[in-house]
């Protein structure tokens, strides 16, 4: 049981929290006010007496993790993590929401030490916490002793549950039986536009019992009943916990109680002074009492003991089992072999095939040289191609393998993937269509916010899918998702580019990576004598140099245009031109190339075409108002995939026959 605190000491503690809420919002003049205020007790309860952390050792090992879902609410977090004594002093409190804070409006993991993921976005923190938990139970199961008892304690509101996300990852949970996993569910029955009823009326706690949950009902008001619902959900060995809590939005405010203007801005001088006053409050702005201070120091003294005896258990583990203690030093250091590329090369599949099958041959080298690889796809590992040979799929009760069925649940999938990334020591995949990163979009974006070193496999990557037709067949996406900051999109168009694929997103570590493979086969690229390998990981790289001198057209493609280029190049010179062939493999990592590199690829002055099976007027600002830019730019069709590339021009003779009119 967690420590008695004295009643006075833990209520001026709540309103601590209230206050410095209030306070922080109406200083910055934006913010959300109410469900910090709401959350207080719960808040309170979860860090005074189960969440095991060392604010002095931000990322311990064996820490539990807190997650915020509902970051709007980001007061109850910061005011917590001062409180605990995390490196967060007061001034950055007084800083809420303002430039190079850190206190963003929203959490930020890269940010602020303590806070755990970036959260905001609604549903999303649910879908880390269970990435959280999973990570644990995958951790433990390797590793055992360091990991063992490891807890995940959340807190989501209405926002969140409404989300779709959510629901995909609480499913998932129920299924695995992660029962380290408690979310509190805030049931303030608020949001922006009013009361919930306006648009939500189901029992989330039968929802819930659903998914396979264990569900309590209690008032979030009242420590003790929150303590007794923690006791349980800590006892509880079977399921994951969902606590339904009743709570009041603003709770404490005389006129802001209970309503929806209390959720998104300042309660006003006015409302804050009754407030306080109703609370028997009697102190300056961004005050912490001394009998609170000396209350988080008793926190901070068992936290000590609690570490302390994770040490010595860990020494001694260490000690027992030398071998496993080194295969865990490189798992959490996520090492990455420094030949890694040159093994991959070495190891190429000798015939032409679809990038998807190329990326499964060469992914199983990767598997073995890098046991933090664990991953899995949304229900279509037969057609991704992304299991790992010779692993056991992950189940409940057994957390042994490295292959995650995720089913069909993409949104859900991303959000658990990013969660599994931030625990640490795992670099998790997640594999779907192309077409269907529409659906996991946002958690992809946050895994580039957060700089999580996750890895995106994208396959079907083009209208040659084919008889599937364009509701399954990408064309926006391309550069939909190089637009996202801190995504590196790669196209690979044979099994070098595809080595190159896994060598950059495994040397990744602030960042994730994205592949888009083909389902249809791809034939061998032919390469310059002098070529070097390293140079496709430069992003664009030339792949045949003009005859006899210097170019006089650039043809750039991508993946698997990339060998209508080098067709094409073939008939052109023989028409009298100088071509150059360049591949496209990954715009990000050529812009991070210095302006000499870019400038010897793409020279100006020289005509450039680009050939990509997608939308082509981004590519106008590429290579310049005076290139011809061949793509798809309406939606696709049902139809074989060679009829397809005859009716969209994906074709040597189609290609050759359009640059010979541009030019």
């Amino acid at each position: 049981m967690p420590r008695d605190y004295d009643p006075k000491a833990a209520l001026l503690s709540i309103n601590t929290i209230k206050t410095l809420a209030m306070d922080a919002v109406q200083k910055a003049n934006s913010g959300h006010p109410g469900t910090p205020m709401g959350l207080a007790e719960i808040a309170f309860e979860i860090w005074t007496g189960y969440l095991r952390y060392d604010p002095k050792d931000p990322h311990w090992a064996g820490r539990d993790r807190f997650v915020l879902s509902n970051g709007h609410a980001s007061m109850l977090l910061y005011s917590m993590l001062h409180l605990a004594g995390f490196d967060l002093p007061m001034s950055e409190l007084e800083n809420f929401r303002q430039w190079d804070s850190k206190t963003p409006g929203h959490p930020e993991s890269h940010i602020t030490a303590g806070v755990e993921t970036t959260t905001g976005p609604l549903g999303q923190g649910v879908g880390n916490a269970v990435g959280f938990a999973l990570a644990a139970k995958l951790m433990e199961a390797r590793f055992g002793e360091p990991f063992k008892d490891v807890h995940v304690y959340a807190i989501a509101g209405d926002g969140d549950l409404m989300e779709g996300v959510s629901g995909e990852a609480s499913s998932l949970a129920g299924h695995l039986g992660l029962n380290n996993l408690v979310l509190f569910y805030d049931d303030n029955r608020i949001t922006i536009e009013g009361e919930t009823s306006l648009a939500y009326s189901e029992d989330a706690g039968k929802r819930y019992e659903a998914y396979g949950w264990f569900v309590q009902h209690i008032d979030g008001h009242d420590r003790g009943q929150i303590r007794a619902a923690l006791e349980r959900a800590r006892a509880e060995k079977e399921r994951p916990s969902f606590i339904v809590a009743r709570t009041h939005i603003a709770n404490g405010a005389p006129t802001a109680h209970d309503t929806a203007e209390a959720h998104g801005a300042p309660l006003g001088e006015e409302e804050i002074a009754a407030t306080k006053k109703a609370l028997g409050w009697d102190y300056p702005k961004f005050t912490v009492p001394d009998e609170v201070r000396a209350l988080f120091a008793q926190r901070a003294g068992d936290n000590t003991k609690e570490r302390q005896a994770w040490d010595a258990r860990y020494a001694s583990w260490r000690k027992e089992n030398d071998a496993r203690a080194k295969e865990l030093d490189a798992f959490l250091a996520k090492a990455v072999p420094a030949d890694l590329y040159e093994q991959l090369l070495k190891a190429l599949p000798e015939k032409e095939d679809a990038t998807r099958n190329i990326s499964n041959a060469i992914q199983q080298t990767v598997a073995k040289l890098v046991p933090s690889l664990i991953g899995g796809s949304a229900d279509l590992a037969p057609s991704t191609k992304t299991l790992i040979k010779g692993s056991a799929g992950v189940s409940r009760g057994d957390f042994t393998g490295r292959n995650l069925h995720f089913g069909i649940r993409e949104h859900g999938m991303g959000a658990v993937a990013n969660g599994m990334a931030l625990f640490g020591g795992i670099i998790p995949y997640g594999a779907t269509f192309l077409i269907f990163s529409d659906y996991m979009r946002p958690s992809v974006r946050l895994s580039a916010l957060m700089e999580q070193q996750c890895i995106w496999i994208f396959t079907h990557d083009s209208v040659l899918l084919g008889e599937d037709g364009p509701t399954h067949q990408p064309v926006e996406q391309y550069f939909a998702l190089r637009l996202i900051p801190n995504l590196v999109f790669v196209r690979p168009a044979d099994a070098l580019e595809t080595a190159a694929a896994w060598a950059l997103a495994m040397d990744r570590r602030h960042g994730p990576t994205a592949f888009a493979l083909s389902r249809q086969k791809l034939p061998k690229i032919a390469r310059d004598a002098d070529f070097d390998p390293k140079s496709v990981l430069r992003g664009l790289y030339t792949v045949q140099e003009a005859t006899g001198g210097k170019p006089d057209l650039i043809l750039v493609a991508s993946g698997s245009e990339l060998h209508l280029a080098t067709g094409a190049r073939e008939r052109l010179e023989k028409a009298g031109r100088k071509v150059r062939v360049v591949s496209a493999f990954s715009l990000e990592q050529f812009e991070k190339q210095d302006a000499s590199y870019r400038e010897s690829i793409l020279p100006r002055g020289v005509k450039k075409v680009s050939i990509e099976a997608g939308r082509s007027e981004p590519w106008r600002a590429i290579l310049g108002e005076d290139s011809l830019n061949l793509g798809i730019d309406r939606f696709g069709a049902s139809a074989p995939d060679k009829v397809l590339a005859q009716k969209f021009g994906l074709t040597i003779d189609s290609v050759t026959e359009t640059i010979q009119r541009w030019l």
